[in-house]
């Protein structure tokens, strides 16, 4: 029956908006003087590719345009359906274009095509024989081809806010033919914030949970059917975070994370660790990175930040989940308070840059090693000076090759543990020069 969750359609696709001003969200593309807003007053649509997060409308948008220019519409699934499929679309196109209908071929996931199936898109897109309209979860930039990516405008929809949210499940109680008006719902005001918050910018996983939970109220004497807070938290069971672990989203958040250890920021950084963990994310690959950040951002300021994350990977190896996960966060905690110095990475990086720049030099001969006798006549290790014999374990004799004398590669920042070794190493200097100036 229409109107109530036994419907064998989900609440979500009986709710889908089937003209533009039912559609809610994505005011940057759709508001007036937009750019959709001006494609469709124009009355010329390009080949588009969609790209946001699930349940912010992709589906929904691609049929409302095909139904405003008045184009034959083919729904494609890149998840179910390949090179054979595509040549009868092209077949069905041909015929549409002698009656002089246009196609717009939406192709749902897009990003799972491999290049030879994207590459089969190139001819009929270039001819004006298909419009395309692709959505995808995933960056265009990495997972579309270029040639193709070049051919189409890319519009990104943005998570569907609160108010959005609000507005659909709102509609959805009002109606009677494709919502759940019949039902005679009252939801609870901590259900309906619950239902929102756990939705997580997503409309079909709001109208999906919404139907769960209206299913499990029981009409009173008046056949109202109250939805509590309770039912709601029972219908989303844990929130799904967005996440996708070796797309965007796993890159956003990484760097998210080591940029809040970076700036020390204590609170971030342990937000996005959570929102990682939270998501699915191994805990021991944000266990690597973070030994990379100790070495990389923290180094000899402080040299036990290192040895943090270490203890931490090693931990949660030894109690596993979620018991370790505490241990990954208090290492999270302890390198965005640490101080900070990238002297280590500096100086490796320069290190790096010199060696491709001047190849295998050769190790100078008095710091060689001399086991054999004609290694000595050679003179290797000849004027070597013992450090141990020298007054304050300090000797005058260069180790990098010739054509190196003199380069600085390692500079201690004026943080941490490394203020003391910048100290050390200005004092030694020091002694060294005026040795030189009293001999």
């Amino acid at each position: 029956m229409k109107g109530t969750a036994t419907d064998r359609k989900p609440l979500a696709e009986r709710m889908r908006p089937q003209q533009l001003g039912d559609f809610v969200g994505q005011a940057h593309l759709l508001g007036e003087g937009k750019i959709l807003w001006r494609l469709l007053d124009e009355n010329h649509l390009p080949s588009l590719l969609l790209w946001g997060p699930p349940g912010t409308g992709k589906t929904t948008l691609a049929r409302i345009l095909a139904r405003s220019t008045e184009s034959h519409f083919i729904f494609f699934s890149a998840v179910l359906a390949g090179v054979k499929e595509i040549r009868q679309i092209i077949d069905e196109a041909r015929q549409k274009q002698l009656a002089g209908i246009a196609t717009i071929l939406f192709v749902d996931e897009i990003h799972r095509f491999n290049k030879g199936q994207q590459d089969a898109f190139l001819p009929h897109v270039e001819s004006g024989l298909l419009t395309l309209i692709g959505a995808t979860t995933e960056n265009p930039s990495f997972q579309i081809v270029a040639p193709l990516l070049s051919r189409c405008r890319v519009l990104t929809l943005s998570p569907l806010t609160p108010q959005d949210l609000e507005q659909i499940l709102q509609r959805a109680l009002r109606d009677e033919k494709n919502g759940l008006a019949s039902l005679h719902l009252d939801f609870a005001k901590e259900a309906i914030e619950h239902l929102v918050a756990m939705a997580d910018g997503d409309a079909r996983r709001l109208l999906n949970s919404m139907e769960i939970a209206a299913s499990l109220a029981v009409p009173d004497q008046d056949g109202t059917r109250t939805v509590t807070l309770a039912m709601t938290k029972d219908a989303f069971q844990r929130n799904s975070l967005r996440y996708d672990a070796g797309g965007e989203e796993h890159y956003n958040l990484i760097s998210a994370l080591h940029k809040s250890l970076r700036d020390s920021d204590p609170d971030g950084s342990l937000y996005w660790l959570v929102r990682m963990l939270r998501s699915g994310e191994d805990p021991l690959y944000i266990a690597r990175r973070l030994i990379r950040f100790a070495s990389e951002d923290i180094g000899n300021a402080d040299p036990q930040a290192l040895t943090a994350a270490l203890h931490a990977r090693e931990s949660y190896h030894m109690l596993g989940s979620p018991e370790g996960e505490l241990a990954i966060a208090q290492a999270v905690l302890y390198l965005a308070t640490a101080p900070k110095s990238n002297a280590t990475y500096a100086a490796y990086n320069k290190v790096v840059q010199d060696i491709e720049r001047t190849g295998s030099l050769p190790v100078p001969l008095h710091i060689r090693n001399a086991p054999t006798r004609l290694m000595k006549e050679l003179g290797y290790g000849k004027g070597y000076q013992y450090a141990h014999d020298s007054p304050s374990a300090l000797v005058d004799q260069d180790h990098l090759p010739e054509e190196l004398r003199g380069a600085r590669y390692y500079e201690p920042a004026n943080r941490g543990h490394e203020a003391v070794i910048k100290d050390r190493l200005t004092k030694w200097r020091q002694i060294l020069s005026q040795r030189k100036t009293n001999t």
